[in-house]
């Protein structure tokens, strides 16, 4: 047996970016305290989803991810508690800006780092203004509570990179996010097919998946957005075993037995029988290959 105890939180921002690290360590120790081992916070938690808006005042907010103050404290953090902890950060490496990930395990080492690949752009999510596409590949990382596969927010539209993190070992997939309503259009609420989305990849993959989301309104210079939370847990196959509600702070837990879900991956075949030499077309964006 190989248990193994995964949590998300989820929250609402300010632009005051100590009490926002506060907040985060705060339901990180809730977690800990109900037995997590593997802690997920949300994407850029640090301060609002500045990227509502096309402002240039923003870059000041990236750090190289060399002693970066939120990776280093929220080293000390799961060094202290004992937890795996990946920080989703704004990177800045010297004249790019990356939304970056940093895999933090339970001994405080950044056994490495993410850098997000898909970069959307639409009305209120304005991110290839600020960041470039993320130059890391989808990476899996070797752990204290096994291997976890990370990836960002719009990357967890792509069945690909699910599939790349599980053909590369992955154990359990993680999503760090920032997503709510739709500026162009206020009757769309994607939180259902969001869900969905990530459902199928557990299921696909046949490994556990963690997502989680901020809540709260923010107001930008031209957008106002609501994230609708919905932080969720999937087990291997697809089912939610853990759900937040959209409005509330929250910690949900769940626990996986690893070595389990391994046999009944390896017995269910989907790797095995996979055909890499039919899938040429995935090679290019017109299908052509």
């Amino acid at each position: 047996m190989r248990p193994v105890s995964v949590a998300a939180t989820q929250m609402a921002c300010t632009w005051d970016r100590d009490a926002n690290v506060a907040r985060a360590e705060a339901l990180i120790r809730r977690a800990a305290a109900s037995g997590a081992n593997v802690i997920l916070i949300q994407e850029l938690f640090e301060t609002p989803y500045f990227c509502k808006d096309h402002a240039p005042r923003h870059f000041d907010l990236a750090h190289p991810l060399e002693g970066h103050p939120a990776v280093e404290h929220f080293r000390a953090l799961a060094r202290e508690l004992s937890v795996v902890l990946p920080v989703s950060v704004f990177e800045r490496a010297n004249r790019a800006f990356f939304n970056s990930l940093a895999m933090v395990d339970a001994d405080g080492a950044v056994v490495g780092t993410y850098r997000k690949s898909h970069i959307p752009e639409g009305p209120g999510y304005h991110e290839k203004f600020y960041f470039s596409p993320g130059d890391t590949g989808f990476r899996v990382f070797d752990t204290r509570f096994g291997r976890i596969g990370a990836a960002i927010c719009w990357d967890q539209w792509f069945p690909e990179s699910a599939r790349a993190m599980a053909l590369a070992g992955a154990e359990i997939l993680l999503y760090p996010t920032a997503i709510g309503s739709e500026p162009q259009d206020p009757s769309l609420d994607s939180s259902a097919h969001w869900q969905r989305t990530m459902q199928g990849h557990a299921a696909a993959n046949v490994m556990p998946l963690v997502a989680s989301n901020r809540i709260g309104t923010e107001q930008g210079e031209k957008y106002t957005m609501t994230f609708y939370g919905s932080s969720f847990i999937a087990s291997h196959t697809g089912e939610k075993v853990a759900e937040a509600d959209r409005e509330t702070e929250a910690v949900i837990t769940a626990t996986f037995d690893l070595d389990e879900v391994r046999r009944y991956r390896e017995s269910w075949g989907v790797f095995r029988d996979r055909r890499p030499e039919l899938y040429r077309p995935l090679l290019s964006l017109d299908g052509r290959g």
